[in-house]
């Protein structure tokens, strides 16, 4: 074994472990904000498994779209979000533990016959090059065109929850006035600050007129 490849070895499986241990940390930590770093960890270390296959502008893509957009976008609703609930008993945890459980160990044996029975070529093929980004753009618009508006729609998607999670409550009565407001984001017209009132005339002026 070589440098390289003995090089490419430990790359590949500090990067596995990073990715296998962030997205523990992600479902498994209590605290919303460290499992959303975390996140963004897995992320970056997708973008290094992506380097390793010479997929460059992929890589590229990773960080810019998932690290820079979508972490980004969770940590803005996570920091804006000021609802404060009380927390309750889940009814049925036990069973929707098991649910999720079961889910979750299905999808992993999935992956798992996937990966045993599928022909993989060892080394791989040839890296595509300059060429790469022509021959992704081509793939995006024409055979994985519904994938990729689907991916669109669940962006929106994202921002939308993020936008209704982190709106303020509205009040039904006015903090400083005391009078009772509608539901309406709409601010309410209120009297101007600066109106000219017939006690404000100075008598100089009165005299003139």
């Amino acid at each position: 074994m070589t440098i390289a490849s003995s090089t490419q070895w430990i790359c590949f499986l500090a990067l596995s472990a990073a990715v296998v241990l962030g997205s523990l940390g992600v479902v498994l930590l209590p605290n919303i904000v460290y499992s959303a770093f975390l996140l963004g960890g897995v992320f970056l270390s997708v973008a290094g498994l992506y380097l390793m296959l010479n997929a460059s502008f992929v890589a590229a893509a990773q960080v810019l779209v998932y690290v820079g957009a979508v972490n980004v976008l969770i940590l803005f609703a996570i920091m804006l979000v000021n609802k404060k609930e009380t927390l309750a008993e889940i009814p049925g945890l036990p069973l929707r533990r098991l649910l999720s459980g079961g889910v979750c160990a299905g999808l992993f044996l999935l992956l798992l016959r996937v990966d045993i029975t599928t022909p993989w070529a060892v080394p791989g093929p040839s890296p595509g090059g300059d060429d790469a980004t022509v021959r992704i753009g081509m793939h995006l618009f024409s055979d994985y065109l519904l994938p990729f508006e689907l991916a669109s729609v669940l962006l929106l998607m994202a921002m939308i929850g993020a936008i209704v999670l982190a709106r303020r409550d509205v009040y039904t009565v006015d903090v400083i006035t005391g009078d009772s407001v509608d539901q309406a984001l709409i601010e309410k017209i209120r009297t101007p600050l600066l109106v000219e009132t017939p006690s404000d005339r100075s008598p100089a002026l009165e005299t003139t007129r």
